[in-house]
């Protein structure tokens, strides 16, 4: 009788990235391996540092504007939003009504562009193609949306200080009304493709767990915190703008195909929020008042100095917050 000698494995250090086809460029990890366990990941950051700090402290108010466009451009509505309600609560300026419906309804349709992108290359990565068509040919609807409202697919540069640059015109609810009439039913058809699709479960359920003590300690935020179990948005429970006048659902991680807190519910509870999204949007839409799309913003905005804010939002890839020092002048301190 013979017997099969045991495999040996031996471990091996592994550089991945910041060039490497799943991380897309923003950080590296130094992996520790034995077979295909990954037994240590070291994380190396700031491969996306552009150090828009110091770029704000010697620039005004409205010229900083542009520059949160680029803290992440598959969301620039929201980065906008959230420095200009910082600036707006640090200068006691109001927003007129249809400016917080119109700022509202365009970034809610970004959260909805910024998911798509993350589910269409989630499948890919794990090996669905077709899905990762379907999503970017809804976000590229969306775009068309953007780019109609305010002249830009990518950084937009559209909401501002006291409200937004343009106008929503009658055209341009049409546009965004045809796009959420169709899109619950592309988004069931993309839901269909891959969240009971088998290989993709089993890449996906009971894999990167990540409980809601350990993310509530490593400071998630956004949908992997409710990913992770952790029923908490700002939307609702720090609620801004016009978010307490509509009605919509929290979507939290069930562990329906696994455990709660794995990749699998990362997924699911973007696409859950996309429903969510539809809703909102389209109550939005059925409220929006009419009025000035901007209130009165002087040329020359100052704040009072030594005044400080601290003001976050809820963002498609988790919160963003601003903290603000007035200097006395049209800059900060």
């Amino acid at each position: 009788m013979t017997t099969k000698p045991k495999l040996k494995s031996e471990r091996m250090l592994i550089s991945m990235g910041p060039q490497h086809p799943s991380t897309h460029g923003v950080l590296r990890l130094m992996l520790e391996t034995d077979g295909e366990v990954v037994e240590r990941a070291e994380p190396y950051l700031g491969y996306l540092h552009r150090c828009a700090e110091k770029i704000g402290e010697n620039l005004s108010y409205q010229q900083f504007t542009p520059y949160t466009d680029r803290m992440d451009y598959l969301a620039s509505m929201n980065e906008n939003w959230a420095w200009c309600r910082a600036v707006e609560e640090l200068t006691d300026l109001e927003v007129p009504y249809r400016g917080e419906y119109i700022r509202l309804i365009i970034c809610e349709l970004n959260r909805i562009a910024s998911h798509l992108l993350a589910l269409g290359t989630f499948g890919l990565d794990t090996g669905a193609f077709t899905p990762f068509l379907l999503a970017f040919r809804e976000r590229e609807t969306i775009l068309d949306v953007f780019e109609a409202v305010c002249g830009a697919r990518l950084t937009y540069n559209y909401v501002r200080v006291g409200g937004v640059l343009w106008d929503l015109l009658p055209e341009h609810v049409e546009m965004i009304t045809k796009f959420l009439d169709q899109f619950t039913r592309k988004l069931d058809e993309l839901n269909d493709l891959l969240s009971n699709n088998h290989i993709f479960v089993r890449r996906t359920a009971n894999v990167g767990i990540i409980s809601a003590e350990d993310a509530v300690e490593y400071g998630f935020t956004g949908v992997n915190l409710r990913a992770s179990g952790v029923d908490w948005d700002l939307r609702r429970d720090e609620p801004y703008s016009v978010y307490p006048e509509l009605d919509f659902e929290v979507c939290v991680g069930t562990g329906m195909k696994g455990t709660v807190g794995d990749s699998w519910d990362r997924y699911q509870v973007r696409v859950l929020e996309m429903y969510e999204c539809v809703k909102m949007i389209k109550q939005a839409l059925d409220q929006l008042p009419p009025g000035d799309f901007c209130g009165k913003v002087p040329k020359m905005l100052k704040a009072t100095k030594g005044r400080e804010v601290y003001v976050r939002t809820e963002n498609p890839r988790g919160e963003l917050a601003f903290y603000i020092i007035g200097g006395g002048k049209n800059i900060p301190q």
